[in-house]
């Protein structure tokens, strides 16, 4: 038999938990779907989380999950593998083969990072090789940093990472500076950044810890800490199954929300990475907050006005 939830939430990180929270709260029968497949996984803390700050994510995650199962919420590990809408709600299908329906669904899946092909780095992933200045920034200041181009973008990156290190090498790969418009360059140049043509081919390592980078003609340059930028992958199969509208960004196609998350299809909703790019912990919190708030007063609203018909 299926069984039937006011609310599932697919996705058990900061937005899928805070969603919950709420929901739990507010005496809604809710299910979360947890893979347990945590984007920060690789970082051993997390920052600019006030009162959190410096927390490791697996146990802010854990208190989380200790939070929500106080207010009956359900939680189960399982990947969502297919939804459908259904008799005004929706069906979701588990890889464990458990069927669940629920009235509303929130999608907090999240992305994938993928990083680029170059030997060393997916090792230093978290470690050394980071991506933002804003997570990673302050305890790695004033160290000899890099930053690897992977768009023309990268430029952005190149110039933040400056407000922590005046020590900036910035490793064109395989950008050139022909793709640079004028004003980069004299940004760049204005912000005291090197910039090092040539593809790079892999990362110096010594004593467990980055030393330099290695072009492809044998050059190595001295570097303690490599900002890179990996291709962001949303996981929004379920959303473009459920005929979600999405937009197409620099960093991805993302579903298109109202200030409450909801989305294009009524009782589907997104929140956290699953909804744009650069949402941070904090970020992601308060965007499952308001949508776990919004689907309370969505239900009820439903029903008080089923109940004068």
């Amino acid at each position: 038999m299926t069984e039937m939830y006011e609310v599932i939430v697919v996705g058990g990180g900061a937005a899928g938990l805070s969603a919950a929270l709420v929901l739990g709260r507010a005496r809604r029968r809710t299910l979360v779907v947890d893979a347990g497949e945590p984007r920060n996984a690789p970082a051993a803390h997390m920052q600019g989380f006030l009162s959190r700050d410096g927390m490791p994510p697996a146990e802010f995650l854990a208190v989380g999950r200790e939070e929500i199962a106080r207010y009956g919420v359900e939680l189960v590990r399982d990947r969502a593998v297919d939804a459908v809408r259904e008799d005004g709600g929706f069906a979701v299908r588990l890889a464990g083969g458990r069927e669940v329906r629920a009235r509303h669904l929130v999608m907090a899946t999240g992305l994938k990072d993928e990083l680029p092909e170059v030997p060393g780095l997916a090792e230093r992933w978290g470690l050394d090789v980071l991506h933002c200045p804003y997570c990673h920034g302050w305890e790695v200041r004033d160290q000899a940093f890099g930053v690897l181009a992977t768009t023309p973008l990268s430029v952005h990156q190149a110039l933040m990472v400056t407000q922590w290190s005046k020590d900036v090498t910035f490793f064109l790969h395989r950008v050139t500076e022909r793709e640079l418009s004028d004003d980069d360059l004299r940004r760049l140049a204005a912000a005291g950044v090197n910039v090092v043509p040539g593809a790079v081919a892999g990362l110096v390592v010594e004593d467990d810890r980055l030393t330099g980078v290695r072009l492809a003609d044998g050059t190595t340059h001295a570097r303690e800490v490599l900002f890179m930028a990996p291709r962001a992958v949303p996981r929004t199969d379920l959303l473009r199954r459920l005929g979600a509208e999405l937009r197409d960004t620099p960093f991805g196609s993302y579903p298109v929300i109202d200030e409450r998350g909801l989305t294009s299809v009524p009782g589907l909703w997104a929140a956290g990475n699953a909804s744009g790019f650069a949402e941070q912990v904090v970020n992601a919190a308060s965007r499952g907050y308001r949508a776990g708030a919004a689907i309370n007063g969505e239900l009820l609203f439903a029903d008080l006005d089923a109940a004068l018909l």
